[in-house]
């Protein structure tokens, strides 16, 4: 089965739109306000109507309360929740859509078994004590050799040139947001096109 791609920090409709276009079958909005990549709700409206259903659409939340998820849920018209801070395992049920739960994984180091049973999706992220996703850094590919990836996106340091060895290992889906980005929150058009046929195995 061909890997889905998840285009996460998008900021602007063109480029939300764009993805869509090429085939991502995510698009992230980053609802943490000390990202680059944050959106309001303005532009987060903006780019649901951009996305239509070609896409769906996924709100990035890092610690977060439940009301400030649940008025972005149903005003924005989530498809999914990404959980990408320090949550614990009791905010992720209760939710009417899917879930994400991020693990940021140091280099070499295991999560924790129970963490791997916690429901809907999984997302492996590399570990950086300062930041919240974004960063740049590589899940190395040793390590995601030991997991079963059938319902993981594999995130941290993708980018067009290296996406196809993680797509290889079969996850559920790739996630990008640095890598194909001029800077952070603005989308470069060649490399956003690149990782999504690199990713999908096409061309």
């Amino acid at each position: 089965m061909t890997v889905k791609v998840k285009i996460c920090g998008m900021t602007n409709p063109q480029d939300a739109a764009l993805a869509a276009e090429l085939g991502a079958d995510f698009v992230g909005l980053n609802f943490y306000p000390p990202s680059p990549r944050f959106v309001d709700f303005e532009r987060a409206e903006k780019i649901r109507d951009a996305v239509g259903g070609r896409s769906l659409l996924v709100g990035v939340f890092v610690n977060a309360a439940r009301e400030f998820i649940t008025e972005r849920l149903l005003r924005v018209k989530l498809d999914l929740v990404q959980f990408h801070g320090d949550e614990d395992e009791q905010a992720l049920y209760g939710w009417p859509v899917p879930v994400i739960k991020a693990l940021r994984v140091p280099a070499g180091a295991q999560p924790p078994p129970a963490v791997l049973n916690v429901p809907g999706f999984l997302m492996l992220d590399a570990f950086d004590p300062g930041l919240y996703g974004g960063t740049g850094r590589r899940v190395s590919v040793a390590s995601l050799r030991r997991f079963d990836l059938s319902r993981v996106f594999v995130s941290g340091g993708l980018t067009p040139d290296n996406v196809a060895e993680v797509a290889a290992l079969g996850p559920y889906a790739v996630d990008v947001a640095s890598g194909i980005e001029a800077a952070p929150g603005i989308t470069d058009h060649r490399k956003l096109r690149s990782f999504i046929v690199n990713a999908k195995g096409s061309g």
